[in-house]
C-alpha cells in the first residue's frame, strides 16, 4: 500500500514542478523566450546616419560625406578557390592610399599586399559564420573594380565616409574620424572629437527574416528604422582668414628656418575663433600615415614659456590695481636686480634708470616688470594670474585642450613671481593668452573662446552659440591706457621696422628660452607676438608663435615681422584703411 502511495505522491509533485515550469516559462519569461525565438530567425542590420557636415562661416564646407561600402562574403555562394578571390582583392587593397577603417580590425598601421592576403584567406576559409565582412568604407572606383570581376558571394552595403572639399585645410582643428572598440565610426580630436555625438546622429536599423544560412528572405517580415542625421557645425572660422594665416605661417617657417609654428586670431567682443592653424600638421584624409603626435592641436595642447608677451597681462594688473600708473617711474631699473641668489637681467643687458612705465614695455624690461610684480604683490598678482585664466582650460570647444594648474600660493618664493612678471617659468597654451590678452581689446571682459557659432539640426533648426562672458578682470578705464601702451611699444618697440605705416596696433613681442632638464637652452627659442587691431576698434586679437626660429631667436625680427604681415593682408581682406 505505501508503494502506491509512494508513487501518487511522486507523480503528484512531479506534474506540480511541471506545471510550475510550464508557468515559468509561458507567463513569466514569455516575452524573453519570445524575443529570443524572434532574433533566431531574424537579422538586424544597423542603417548609418550621415555624419552632420563642418562649415566655415561664409558658409563653405570643410567636412561633408561621400558615398563609401562595405564589402561581405556569403561564403555558401563562393564557386572559386578562396586564394584566387585573395590575390585580386590583395592587389587593389594592399595599397599606400586605402585607409585602414576599410581594412581590417586590429591593423592599425596600413597593411602590405601579403597582409591582407593572409587575412583574407582566413576569413574566406572561417567556418564559423557564413556571413563575414571583409572590407569597411570601400570606394566608389574600387568598387566598381570589385563587381567587374563578377565573384559569386561577394556583397556591398552602402555606407559613407569623410570627405574634406578643402584638403588638408584646419586639420588639426577639424580633428578626424576613425573607429571605436566596436568598429563603428567616431570622431577624434578637434570638432570632431569634441562635438562626436552631435555629428553622428543616430543610426537607424532594418530587421529581417532570414534563412538557416542567414541570408534575407525576400518575402519574409520586414521593418526598417530610418536613420536620424547627425547636425551639422557652422563655425566662426572665416575660409579667407584661415587660407591667409596658413599660407604666411607656412612661408613664415621656411624663412625663419624654424621647427614649428602657430597662429591663432579671435574676435574679442564674441570670443570667436576666425582662424587657428599650425605646423607642421597632417591630412585628416590619410591620418594613419601620420605619427600621432600631429593629431593634437599645439594652439590648446601646448604649453610654452609666453617670454614677454606675458608682460601685458601683469602691467595690466598693475594699472588696474592704481599701484602704477604709466608715467611711474622705476627706481630699481638701474641695473641687474639680485632676488634670493639669482641674477635678473634685461634681456640685451641693457638699463634705463627712472624709466616709466610706458617704457618698461617699450624696452622690454625685466627688471621694470619685477617692479610692477612687487608693488603688486605676491597675494594680489596671484589673483589677476588667476582671473585672467591663467592655469585654467578656457573651456574652447575642441576635445584636446589641455592645461596646467597654477602651484599653490605657498609654493610660490620671490624669484618664481619676479621670473613669472616676465613670462618666465610659468606655462600657458596659446589660446589662454590669446583670451586673457583679448580683455585689454574688449573693455577688461573676459570671453569663453568658440570655435562653433551654431549648430543646424536635420530639420534645418540653427541653434546659435551665444558669446559667454566670464567675467570682467580690468576696468574699461585700465583697458584703454593699457592699448595706448601697447601701441607705444610697437611704434618704439624692436619690432617698429616691421609695422604697416599709418595702422594703430597694440602688441608686444617675446622670446623665450626653451626649458631643457632644469636649465635653459640658449640656443632654442620660442619667439612669438601678440596684438589686436585696429587698436581703437579691434576686429582680431593674435598670436603668432615660431617654435626655434634659425634666422633669429628674437620676436622681434622673426613672429613681429609675420604678425605683420598677415596683419597687413587682414586689413585688406575687412576693408580696413590706415587710420
Amino acid at each position: 500500500m505505501w508503494r502506491i502511495r509512494f508513487t501518487l505522491i511522486f507523480f503528484t509533485v512531479l506534474i506540480v514542478v511541471i506545471i510550475l515550469r510550464l508557468f515559468y516559462w509561458q507567463v513569466i519569461l514569455s516575452d524573453k523566450l519570445s524575443l529570443s525565438g524572434h532574433q533566431q530567425y531574424l537579422s538586424e542590420t544597423d542603417i548609418p546616419a550621415p555624419r552632420g557636415e563642418i562649415r566655415t562661416t561664409d558658409n563653405i564646407v570643410l567636412v561633408t560625406n561621400e558615398a563609401a561600402f562595405d564589402l561581405y562574403v556569403a561564403k555558401n555562394e563562393i564557386k572559386i578557390d578562396p586564394q584566387s578571390i585573395a590575390d585580386k582583392l590583395a592587389v587593389l587593397f594592399g595599397q599606400e592610399d586605402f585607409a585602414p577603417e576599410a581594412t581590417f580590425s586590429g591593423m592599425i598601421k596600413q597593411p602590405s599586399n601579403e597582409d591582407v592576403k593572409t587575412e583574407l584567406i582566413n576569413k574566406l576559409t572561417d567556418k564559423s559564420s557564413v556571413w563575414t565582412l571583409l572590407f569597411r568604407k570601400v570606394p566608389q572606383n574600387i568598387k566598381n573594380t570589385i563587381e567587374s570581376y563578377k565573384i559569386d558571394g561577394l556583397h556591398f552595403e552602402n555606407g559613407q565616409k569623410r570627405f574634406y572639399p578643402e584638403s588638408s585645410m584646419s586639420a588639426q582643428l577639424l580633428g578626424f574620424v576613425g573607429r571605436d572598440i566596436t568598429a563603428s565610426d567616431k570622431g577624434y580630436f578637434g570638432l570632431e572629437g569634441f562635438y562626436d555625438r552631435e555629428l553622428k546622429g543616430v543610426p537607424g536599423m532594418v530587421s529581417q527574416e532570414k534563412d538557416v544560412y542567414g541570408r534575407p528572405i525576400v518575402i519574409g517580415e520586414k521593418t526598417v528604422k530610418e536613420a536620424d542625421n547627425g547636425r551639422t557645425l557652422v563655425l566662426h572660422l572665416d575660409r579667407t582668414v584661415q587660407f591667409i594665416i596658413e599660407e604666411k605661417l607656412r612661408e613664415g617657417l621656411e624663412k625663419y628656418g624654424a621647427k614649428a609654428g602657430s597662429v591663432v586670431v579671435m574676435d574679442p567682443t564674441t570670443g570667436g575663433i576666425i582662424g587657428m592653424s599650425s605646423f607642421p600638421s597632417y591630412d585628416p584624409r590619410n591620418w594613419f600615415t601620420y605619427d600621432s603626435s600631429l593629431y593634437k592641436n599645439p594652439a590648446v595642447a601646448d604649453f610654452y614659456e609666453p617670454g614677454s608677451t606675458f608682460k601685458t597681462l601683469v602691467m595690466s594688473a598693475g594699472i588696474n590695481e592704481g599701484v602704477v600708473t604709466p608715467e611711474t617711474e622705476c627706481d630699481k631699473c638701474t641695473g641687474p636686480r639680485e632676488i634670493s641668489g639669482f641674477t635678473i637681467r634685461t634681456w640685451n643687458n641693457k638699463y634705463f634708470p627712472n624709466s616709466t612705465m610706458t617704457q618698461v614695455l617699450e624696452h622690454s624690461d625685466n627688471t621694470g616688470m619685477v617692479f610692477v610684480q612687487e608693488k603688486l604683490g605676491k597675494e594680489k598678482y596671484l589673483t589677476y594670474l588667476r582671473n585672467f585664466g591663467i592655469g585654467e582650460k578656457t573651456g574652447i570647444d575642441l576635445e584636446d585642450e589641455a592645461t596646467i594648474p597654477l602651484r599653490a600660493e605657498d609654493d610660490w618664493r620671490a624669484i618664481d613671481l619676479a621670473t613669472s612678471s616676465f613670462g618666465q617659468g610659468i606655462a600657458v597654451t596659446a589660446i589662454q593668452l590669446v583670451r586673457a590678452v583679448a580683455t585689454i581689446a574688449n573693455g577688461g571682459l573676459l570671453l569663453e573662446p568658440h570655435v562653433v557659432d551654431k549648430v543646424i539640426t536635420p530639420e534645418g533648426k540653427e541653434i546659435p552659440i551665444a558669446p559667454k562672458i566670464v567675467k570682467r578682470v580690468i576696468s574699461n578705464k585700465t583697458a584703454k591706457i593699457m592699448t595706448e601702451m601697447l601701441i607705444n611699444a610697437v611704434e618704439k618697440g624692436e619690432a617698429k621696422w616691421a609695422k604697416p605705416p599709418g595702422f594703430r596696433i597694440a602688441g608686444k613681442t617675446g622670446t623665450a628660452q626653451i626649458p631643457v632638464k632644469g636649465h635653459y637652452d640658449e640656443t632654442r627659442t620660442i619667439a612669438s607676438f601678440i596684438g589686436f587691431a585696429p587698436a581703437d576698434r579691434p576686429k582680431f586679437v593674435m598670436l603668432v608663435r615660431i617654435s626655434e626660429p634659425t634666422t633669429s631667436p628674437y620676436g622681434s625680427e622673426t613672429a613681429a615681422p609675420l604678425f605683420f604681415a598677415i596683419a597687413k593682408d587682414l586689413f585688406a581682406y575687412y576693408g580696413i584703411g590706415p587710420q
